[in-house]
């Protein structure tokens, strides 16, 4: 008999075919029924309804701004919208009851409830503290008095002063309490910036013994009066008294470290606190104000708070000479003074709360000891910072020497770069200046409306021939001088400019006004390093040219180099790009600074104007130089700058400074003509 794998023979198949088509006739059957049923009880004009699924949404940690009738506006991600009250319930007729919020929900941290766009709830984090700030990272915050707190991975910060704007952690103010926090499950979620005071004291860390790293092992301290160590917990602190000259030397198992910060404070302000084991060009530092040490894995953080003007008597005389002028001391003093406010914004040091360290970095504080003249243009310019026009801290960028030029903020490369428009390369001779002096003298005499001047950014003056005279004839002095750095972008002028010794300018009788760099033997392997050391810092400043266009990758080798040349230049004629060719490989270096590394071979001297030799291990002097190859059969061998100045060439030539300042010109008429319409402004009043 015929049967399938289930035991079922040919008619037993057939039936159970015919049972599933007839359960198939009764479904489709059933579904025209439901849909006749539909059709009875909708006309042709209405859509049969559809089950509506609300869309619910839920800000976190938003500012809620305001309440009214109309509903809620709060400020979310840097923008401030609005939203109706949405139904929080029906009353016993089915109507709608809109969501009542409480009236203690306004001008707080909150999340609010959306349902299809309309608030149904608010929930104000009210929880809140207030402390100094001693530290923050990416993780939490420490706070005088309650410990550290974790951040919240959705935490929100505001700037509530002025205008309302986003913040972050970054840009708190350590060292003091403008900040208040929303707690939340014993993690921050707002963080509210109240006010802006103006700050009195700089956070200082203080590098170990020839700045090397900014850990101590064991650092051993005494004072010049009676002093407390202040210790333990906020809840439990403990102060022990020490006479002056007492040492103490601490490390990590110190008894004194029963929580991660010691603080030591002399019994009178002007006392001083002495680190004894720590090397300085001055001998043994010693330091106004408090010491802060702080317990890490790496080893103990030593910080300084000080006032910022004491903070002052001890750097402006490592930053500048003490026997320069008088103005020249005090426009130091200001642009020293604007440069570590803006460092007390936006900390240097979040991690272990300083803005600033005591090196290089930062500026240098107290390697040379507080002399009579700084301090005192330190005191006679007391509180003034120099403002942008647009009323924020100008950049007070400085550096030694000029060429007779300098240059403007592009040559760092950065994004911001462009926007430093008061940073400009220009002038440094006495005619350029005293030019503008006079035009910027006769605008304000005049009261001429600011769209009536013609071409003035705020520079002027009457060029000469080696300084690059108007060749459109009948040009105003302003004229001449307004466009003087972008010539030098042109090969050929800046090398007739550079070769050349103008004594109009104002450090024309400096040292390094000019100098002179020859490498005699090549050493493509040492070229090679430094190529590969500049790529490793800034994949995007060192490119190699594939496939008809320059591209960031590794550098594994450099073949017999056959031309090296400066291909492009910045404002002020500082060298911008440089080439280096060989028969397979073209190399762009990007960047004053990573130019002036790559062609430092680390051997030869630069000679300057004067005749005398300087070491030039690492950097060359700057960027404002022409370079001349020697060929062997094709093939690059020496090469030889002529070139001027010391430093990056952006803001205050610290020489011109001085020069000015001899030549009668004040603080304020040196920083105006460095700075361009910036103001000066006193902090303090």
């Amino acid at each position: 008999m015929d049967q399938n794998k289930w035991g079922l023979n040919r008619t037993q198949r057939m039936q159970l075919k015919a049972f599933i088509c007839l359960l198939g006739i009764l479904l489709l059957i059933i579904l025209l029924l439901g849909k006749l049923l539909l059709m009875l009880f909708y006309t042709d004009d209405e859509d049969i309804p559809i089950p509506h699924i609300p869309v619910v949404q839920i800000f976190t940690n938003v500012w809620v701004m305001e309440m009214d009738e109309e509903g809620l506006t709060i400020f979310r991600d840097g923008q401030r919208e609005k939203y109706p009250w949405g139904a929080a319930g029906a009353d016993e007729e089915g109507n709608a009851i809109l969501y009542q919020p409480d009236a203690s929900a306004r001008e707080q941290v909150a999340d609010v409830k959306l349902s299809d766009g309309s608030v149904i709830g608010i929930s104000p984090k009210l929880n809140k503290i207030n402390g100094k700030i001693l530290s923050a990272d990416a993780g939490g915050l420490e706070i005088e008095g309650y410990g550290r707190l974790p951040l919240s991975s959705d935490y929100k910060g505001y700037r509530l002063y002025d205008s309302l704007e986003m913040c972050t952690v970054w840009d708190l103010r350590f060292g003091y309490n403008f900040t208040d926090f929303c707690v939340e499950n014993g993690e921050i979620c707002g963080v509210l910036m109240v006010k802006e005071e103006a700050m009195e004291y700089i956070r200082v860390l203080i590098s170990a013994s020839d700045y090397e790293g900014n850990f101590h092992e064991q650092p051993v301290v005494s004072c010049d009066v009676d002093y407390t160590v202040i210790y333990g917990s906020y809840d439990n602190q403990k102060q022990e008294r020490h006479p002056a000259g007492e040492e103490l030397a601490i490390d990590d198992s110190s008894s004194y470290f029963e929580t991660d910060r010691i603080r030591i404070v002399p019994d009178v302000l002007t006392g001083k606190i002495a680190l004894k084991n720590c090397s300085r060009s001055q001998g043994i530092p010693a330091y106004r104000g408090q010491m802060e040490l702080l317990k890490t894995e790496d080893g103990i953080v030593v910080i300084n708070e000080v006032l910022l003007e004491e903070y002052l008597y001890s750097v402006v005389p490592s930053e500048m000479p003490s026997r320069y002028p008088s103005e020249a001391l005090k426009a130091q003093a200001i642009c020293a003074r604007t440069y570590a406010y803006g460092h007390m914004e936006h900390a240097g040091y979040p991690q272990y709360g300083a803005h600033v360290d005591d090196s290089t970095t930062y500026q240098v504080y107290n390697n040379i000891l507080e002399q009579e003249s700084t301090t005192t243009a330190a005191k006679d310019t007391y509180g003034q910072l120099l403002y942008t026009g647009a009323g924020s801290l100008a950049g007070t960028y400085y550096y030694s020497t000029s060429c007779g030029v300098g240059s403007d903020a592009n040559v760092w490369k950065t994004e911001a770069a462009p926007m430093l428009t008061y940073l400009r390369a220009k002038s440094l001779s006495k005619t350029a200046m005293e030019s503008e002096i006079t035009q910027t003298a006769d605008i304000r005499d005049q009261t001429v409306p600011a769209g009536n001047i013609q071409g003035n950014e705020g520079s002027s003056g009457t060029g000469n021939a080696s300084q690059g005279n108007s060749e459109s004839g009948g040009d105003s002095a302003v004229d001449v001088w307004a466009d003087f750095g972008e010539k030098l972008r042109d090969e050929k002028i800046f090398e007739a400019f550079i070769s050349t010794v103008n004594e109009d300018d104002f450090e024309a009788g400096e040292g390094w006004y000019r100098w002179s760099y020859e490498v005699e033997e090549l050493d493509s392997e040492h070229m090679l390093s430094l190529l590969q050391k500049r790529y490793a810092a800034n994949k995007k400043l060192v490119l190699t040219w594939k496939d008809d266009e320059y591209v960031s990758e590794e550098i594994h080798h450099l073949d017999d180099i056959t031309d090296i040349y400066i291909d492009s230049r910045g404002s002020g004629g500082v060298a911008d790009e440089l080439v280096i060719e060989t028969e397979s490989q073209k190399i762009k270096v990007i960047s004053e600074h990573n130019i002036r590394y790559v062609l430092n071979d680390g051997k030869a001297p630069v000679i300057r104007q004067d005749g005398s030799k300087a070491a030039c291990p690492t950097l060359l002097p700057s960027g404002f130089f022409i370079i001349k190859a020697g060929k062997e059969q094709e093939n690059v061998v020496r090469y030889a700058l002529i070139g001027g100045g010391f430093g990056h060439g952006v803001g205050m030539s610290q020489n011109g400074a001085m020069a000015m300042a001899k030549a009668g010109y004040s603080a304020e008429e040196i920083l105006l003509y460095f700075y361009e319409n910036c103001i000066i402004e006193n902090i303090y009043e």
